[in-house]
């Protein structure tokens, strides 16, 4: 009898070659499950030319570098080019240079698929690293899908995913959001009894909120105490929003919960300060304001107010002292724009971690072909600038990642308040929505599937069908 292996796994290619190289450097074993992964029922994917496996390694880099998104996307693009850099001088990934390819969609979401698609086809690139909103990430990912690329993207989102193609280094909601919230619900956070959700309007904010929503009613708070409001990208005037929050908080210890992104950020919080609405009255936590995007704004009237990553500059480790230094000195270099006044943020350390496990995997793997990277990058171990070592799961392609929540300072900086021991397991499907609470995304065998509510492969006989092809 034959066994029907599906289409989307391509290849032994990788588990070959990691288990012919053994763990390199910075990474695990992998359990014994991987070896029974269900590529090995398979032909190999075809081998990379005899040229591909010489000369550069193109990587790309994809972020708007103009338009709303720019505040927060071009740091990303620089730390990824110091990275590279980084890398090339250390002797550069299987003793050949990496050459970045940086393309600009321009917050335009239709054309990061585009530029996704150029990437791929036309420049050959080997990984590409990039993205920030979920919209532009959901536009891009039939592209990885469809061609077998590779996408890391480096920036919490609101989970509902996993992707074959793709490599998730920020944060899920059990990473950021709802640990933040169970901070402000608890004294240390104020109590909280009324809740604003306050967005961007786009599938990040409205799925994150959904997750809080159903969470926040399962503690017992009732419908009547979460307001919930959107506004467009760019939207600049926060004037009445500001005031309905504070006629919705009257008499009740009330936090808001900011998914508010890009360049929106600066007037809200500039309205904030104008009508006084101070930490202690109501405080904001925000889940896409960092240290770079504070940069625009006076923060002394923002003072208590709270953000939730998984990094943070003012983390006081060695390995960060390292990576602010490394970072100062690139920018100073290259005569980045305000080079003195540049910070490190969040989605910067995961940038940084995404780049070096693709390496470390890709020396493992003694290729750059994406099958075989592929195969290498699950159980990569990054000491990060966190100070935490932070492992990359190979089932739902989520990093574990520790949780820092923390309070904005005069200057601009974040005094840390709460964190976990240590990193935590990213859930990519949110036990709180009902219809996503018994998915699993699993892409080792016998799962390989990253929306499923039962394993692909469950009898005895496939098991033992597919065995023989990997030897």
């Amino acid at each position: 009898m034959k066994i029907r292996i599906p289409t989307i796994l391509v290849g032994v290619l990788g588990l070959i070659a990691g288990a012919c190289k053994g763990p390199s450097a910075g990474t695990s074993p992998a359990p014994a499950e991987s070896a029974k992964a269900p590529d090995a029922a398979l032909a190999p994917a075809p081998a990379e030319t005899a040229a591909s496996e010489t000369g550069p390694i193109k990587v790309g880099i994809l972020h708007s570098l103009s338009g709303t998104m720019a505040i927060s996307e071009t740091s990303l693009k620089d730390v990824a080019l110091m990275t590279i850099e980084q890398i090339n001088q250390a002797g550069g990934v299987l003793k050949r240079k990496l050459e970045p390819v940086v393309v600009d969609p321009a917050s335009n979401w239709p054309l990061f698929a585009e530029k996704a698609r150029e990437l791929i086809q036309k420049e050959k690139v080997s990984v590409v690293f990039g993205c920030w909103t979920s919209v532009s990430r959901k536009s891009v990912l039939p592209v990885f899908e469809e061609l077998n690329g590779l996408l890391f993207y480096p920036v919490q989102y609101e989970g509902e995913e996993s992707s074959y193609n793709v490599f998730y280094t920020g944060a899920a909601p059990n990473q950021q959001a709802i640990p933040a919230v169970e901070y402000l619900m608890g004294a240390k956070g104020g109590g909280a009894k009324k809740w604003v959700l306050l967005g961007t309007d786009y599938v990040y904010p409205r799925t994150t909120n959904k997750i809080l929503r159903y969470f926040l009613t399962s503690k017992g708070v009732p419908e009547a105490n979460i307001m919930e409001k959107y506004t467009p990208f760019g939207h600049s005037d926060y004037q009445t929003i500001v005031a309905d929050v504070k006629k919705f908080a009257a008499g009740t210890p009330t936090a808001v919960v900011s998914t508010i992104n890009g360049d929106s950020n600066v007037p809200f919080y500039k309205e904030l300060a104008n009508q006084g609405l101070k930490a202690s009255d109501i405080p904001v936590v925000a889940f896409s304001v960092g240290e770079e995007e504070l940069r625009g704004i006076d923060t002394k009237p923002l003072v208590g107010h709270l953000a939730a990553w998984n990094y943070f500059m003012s983390i006081d480790t060695p390995e960060n002292k390292k990576f602010i230094a490394d970072w100062k000195a690139y920018a100073k270099a290259k005569n980045l724009p305000d080079a003195d006044k540049r910070v490190t943020n969040d989605p910067m350390e995961a940038t940084y971690i995404g780049i070096k496990m693709w390496a470390q995997a890709a020396e493992q793997a003694g290729t750059t072909n994406i099958d075989a990277v592929r195969q290498a990058i699950g159980y990569q171990t990054v000491k990060a600038p966190s100070g935490f070592v932070i492992s990359m799961d190979a089932k739902n392609h989520h990093l574990h990642k520790p949780v820092f929540i923390a309070e904005v300072k005069a200057d601009g900086q974040f005094q840390v308040v709460e964190k976990t021991e240590g990193p935590i397991r990213a859930q990519a499907w949110s036990p709180f929505i009902p219809e996503s609470s018994k998915k699993v995304a699993d892409w080792t065998f016998p799962w390989v599937c990253g929306n499923c509510t039962e394993a692909k492969f469950k009898s005895e006989a496939a098991v033992a069908a597919a065995e023989p092809a990997a030897k």
